[in-house]
């Protein structure tokens, strides 16, 4: 497993997948340096960022990243190759899976580093590190279920339909993330749990004080949804690809 997980990870080398993985994180915190308003409250750089991250680049990233993936394997012919030997077709999925998922993390690192950074050099713009540090990896843990939905999309169907998905999950995300039902929508989780840890809704403005989603019951709820859908469709999605039959 440990091989093909780095033979996974040579693929990545010197690609666009890799290089969206640092300009990500940095274009989201410069977009929020330069929308904070200077009367506006000190958490807004902070609401901005933790609105927009699991908004667009966890769903919409993990969808390229997945899509790219796939692509690249089919036009080397390498999928069809691999099946010629004594190669174990789900692990070699759940490699994927797991290259995916910890390309997702070092961008999740690179945005706190690069918070923690502009923390020091203006201390006020941040007010708590605690609260970026949690909601970066409920964020993370919260997207992981988009690499198996997106990576079988892309599989079976290609790049344009996993994009679409993705693209109908973020709109159908914000609109149920503020319900009562937001757990049936993973491309609401990480926008509801944002809620008690930051303290934004959904739409991008501050909550109030008494605002019942500042609820944090929400919060070990959904990340144990989460962590458990994705290790279940990624071996779900791995036993399917490996009796997928090729072309």
């Amino acid at each position: 497993m440990l091989n093909i997980i780095k033979s996974e990870q040579i693929k990545y080398k010197r690609t666009v997948s890799k290089k969206l993985i640092y300009i990500a994180p940095l274009f989201f915190v410069i977009y929020a340096a330069i929308t904070f308003p200077i009367t506006s409250s000190v958490d807004y750089y902070v609401y901005t960022v933790f609105n927009w991250w699991p908004l667009l680049f966890m769903p919409l990233g993990t969808a390229l990243l997945s899509s790219l993936s796939i692509t690249r394997e089919k036009k080397s012919g390498n999928d069809k190759a691999i099946r010629c030997h004594d190669i174990s077709m789900m692990r070699f999925w759940l490699g994927k899976v797991i290259v995916i998922a910890f390309y997702l993390l070092l961008s999740t690192l690179v945005l706190l580093i690069i918070l923690l950074l502009f923390k020091i050099i203006l201390p006020d713009i941040i007010t708590s590190v605690f609260v970026v540090i949690t909601a970066s990896f409920t964020i993370w843990l919260t997207s992981l279920i988009y690499i198996p939905i997106t990576l079988f999309l892309a599989e079976q169907f290609g790049m344009v339909l996993s994009i679409i998905v993705s693209v109908t999950g973020i709109v159908s995300g914000v609109v149920m993330a503020s319900e009562s039902y937001w757990v049936y929508n993973p491309w609401s989780w990480g926008m509801r749990l944002m809620a008690p840890i930051v303290g934004v809704h959904p739409n991008g403005v501050p909550l109030e004080n008494g605002n019942s989603l500042l609820d944090p019951s929400v919060i070990p709820t959904g990340i144990i949804v989460s962590v458990c859908l994705f290790i279940c469709l990624s071996y779900v999605t791995a036993f399917w690809f490996s009796k997928k039959e090729v072309n």
